[in-house]
């Protein structure tokens, strides 16, 4: 009996050293998701702004003078691949790289995260390249990406970029997204026909429309490719600080549980040796 009330004594110390554990990482992911969060909504309104220039340059432009608008038969696929560089992020790499299987086609592959490395090696897809990425990347970070996936386009050895990374949409919605960056399809920026603010706006180009639309795509790639990467991160960061939540609650429960068996085993084993005290007295007697 002894020896039983120890070993629930002992889970019960181990599960809360590991319930501060747990909660501490909870406290520093919610922190990183905040700063994440912001850094991907920030971007977006200059995205929405840059959207509205593309949209003016084509209509004043002919889109089959560059290069990154050329759409062409797809014999070979790129995909970029972010993912994390550490677990304990719930289902998140889980889904996100579930999501390789639909790339059924000859298909090449570039990674950030170990987690994806991981992965293409493990299933034996063609890896390119890896990247790394610090935790708080800046749009400079991003550039070797950009330009990596940008040279194997422009030099034909693939038809077609696509990127898989996780959408943050808020902190418990958290979506594997597949998005195309070349050819740059005119179809995902928004139409002319649709209402937007300042509709009496117009664009002066200087030296001419051509010119800049060709200086203006790729920073558009560019900018595209760094605003997925801001979305993984705030991804990251907020499905690490809910499962830290759930596994800090869990630990909880069970440390409840267990102290509830602690305590009567501890009562039958006082009742036991009340009775034994009992029984040998009525026999003295």
């Amino acid at each position: 009996m002894a020896a039983n009330t120890r070993d629930i004594r002992r889970r019960i110390k181990s599960i809360k050293n590991t319930a501060q554990i747990t909660k501490a990482m909870q406290m520093v992911a919610a922190s990183k998701m905040r700063k994440a969060q912001a850094a991907a909504m920030a971007g977006r309104p200059y995205a929405h702004l840059m959207n509205r220039v593309l949209v003016a340059l084509c209509r004043r432009t002919n889109p089959e003078l560059s290069p990154l608008l050329e759409v062409r038969e797809v014999k070979k696929e790129l995909v970029l691949v972010v993912s994390t560089d550490k677990g304990l992020c719930g289902a998140l790499n889980t889904n996100l790289l579930r999501e390789v299987s639909q790339f059924t086609g000859p298909t090449s592959y570039v990674a950030t995260g170990r987690k994806a490395v991981q992965y293409l090696a493990r299933t034996k897809r063609e890896l390119l390249a890896d990247f790394h990425l610090k935790d708080s990347p800046g749009l400079l970070d991003t550039k070797p990406i950009f330009k990596f996936v940008i040279e194997k386009f422009l030099s034909g050895e693939v038809d077609k970029v696509s990127v898989l990374y996780t959408l943050f949409i808020n902190t418990l919605i958290l979506k594997p997204m597949v998005r195309t960056i070349l050819p740059i399809s005119t179809e995902e920026l928004p139409k002319p026909e649709e209402p937007v603010e300042d509709n009496n706006l117009e664009f002066r180009y200087e030296p001419s429309a051509v010119e800049v639309l060709a200086g203006i795509l790729p920073h558009y790639i560019h900018f595209m490719v760094y605003q997925m990467v801001l979305n993984a991160r705030a991804s990251e960061h907020s499905a690490r600080m809910v499962a830290m939540k759930n596994a800090t609650d869990n630990a909880k429960q069970l440390i409840k549980d267990l102290t509830l068996e602690y305590n009567k085993i501890r009562q039958a084993s006082i009742t036991t040796e009340l009775l034994e005290i009992s029984t040998a007295q009525m026999a003295l007697g």
